[in-house]
């Protein structure tokens, strides 16, 4: 696709464990809310009209890359993009978030499911803004791709939105095991194709969300999270083979299964606020890249104490195999100048 040359590499060397001269640094949701460009774009068009336009989407992507001296970029879109090619309506309602509307209640409502879909035909559009996107770059940064696990996603299409228990999804996990089983395989497999597309359209590292890793133990973990996290890391880059790109795995509250994430083959441990990141380095090993874990809250303080937090944080994390960025995504009431505080500051370390 004759895509403009790369200028700044950072993040990919530091994940692939080769030296950087600085920590590179981004930040999830960087393409946000708490951006007033973001706002008065989302003000004129539909949250999922913006993700399905490969225009807008580039647009809002790019936000961010123009206004800080970020590391990279990360394609606009959600993860619930493949809730809905799988035939489930998906609403983003203000002050609540996504609502699925009609939630899987009974193992009966698998059927329901569209299983065997196109995804380039069915979510062309994220590919669309990858390619467009990666040209409007001109190289100024690397490029992310993104999806959300099969736990997370299940949680979604069982809960309807959003919870504080999940207790719906995990009563699949007890009641249903099986059936749960094959929910999570359905979606891996859409999961696989739908990250081995971002790539082909042009993204040049991957992320894997599975931002509700809290609500499970370790043994549920191990049944109906860890396997499928494997199996997707696996498959891309068996499938990409020399093309493969370096990809990330994010278990939000995952605390208790890094020594498991550490045996699987990405290439980075996304970490959130709650560990000690002296703690996981000891976990995983010195041949894994980490990335996190500032506290999203924090940036709410003062810039003089961003900077010091910034500081405490890069020092335990070494510069060597570190991805520096928030413990989960920004939130939206934050003062984007406080953001800038934070990068320049890991910049300066």
């Amino acid at each position: 696709m004759n895509f403009p040359a790369l200028k700044n590499d950072r993040i990919l060397r530091a994940a692939r464990g080769e030296e950087v001269d600085r920590i590179p640094v981004w930040v999830m949701r960087q393409a946000g809310r708490y951006l007033p460009e973001f706002r008065e774009l989302r003000s004129r068009y539909d949250f999922f009209t913006i993700c399905r336009t490969p225009e807008l989407a580039c647009e809002v992507t790019l936000q961010p890359i123009q206004r800080y001296d970020l590391d990279a970029s990360i394609i606009f879109s959600d993860i619930l993009v493949i809730v809905q090619a799988l035939g489930m309506i998906v609403e983003m309602q203000p002050s609540v978030g996504p609502v699925i509307p009609d939630p899987l209640k009974e193992p009966i409502d698998l059927d329901r499911l569209h299983q065997s879909i196109d995804v380039k035909q069915e979510l062309g559009y994220v590919f669309e803004a990858i390619t467009l996107t990666r040209h409007r770059l001109n190289g100024q940064v690397p490029l992310i791709g993104f999806t959300g696990a099969p736990w997370t996603l299940m949680c979604y299409m069982i809960e309807g939105g959003g919870s504080k228990t999940m207790s719906k999804a995990k009563k699949w996990l007890y009641k249903y095991p099986e059936e749960s089983k094959k929910l999570l395989q359905i979606l891996t497999d859409i999961i696989v194709k739908y990250l081995i597309e971002q790539v082909n359209a042009g993204a040049q590292m991957l992320q894997v969300f599975e931002s509700n890793a809290e609500y499970l133990n370790s043994e549920l973990f191990d049944r109906f999270s860890g396997p499928y996290l494997s199996a997707i890391c696996t498959r891309v880059k068996n499938e990409l083979k020399g093309n493969s790109v370096p990809m990330v795995v994010f278990a939000k509250g995952g605390h208790y299964a890094i020594k498991q994430l550490s045996t699987f083959d990405y290439d980075v441990i996304g970490l959130d606020w709650t560990i000690d990141p002296v703690e996981a380095r000891e976990i995983v090993g010195n041949n894994i890249t980490l990335q996190g874990n500032l506290d999203p809250c924090s940036l709410y303080g003062p810039p003089e104490q961003i900077k010091e937090m910034v500081k405490n944080m890069t020092s335990k994390f070494t510069k060597h195999r570190y991805i520096a960025n928030l413990g989960h995504g920004i939130y939206p009431d934050v003062d984007p100048e406080h953001l800038k505080a934070m990068i320049n500051a890991v910049h300066e370390c």
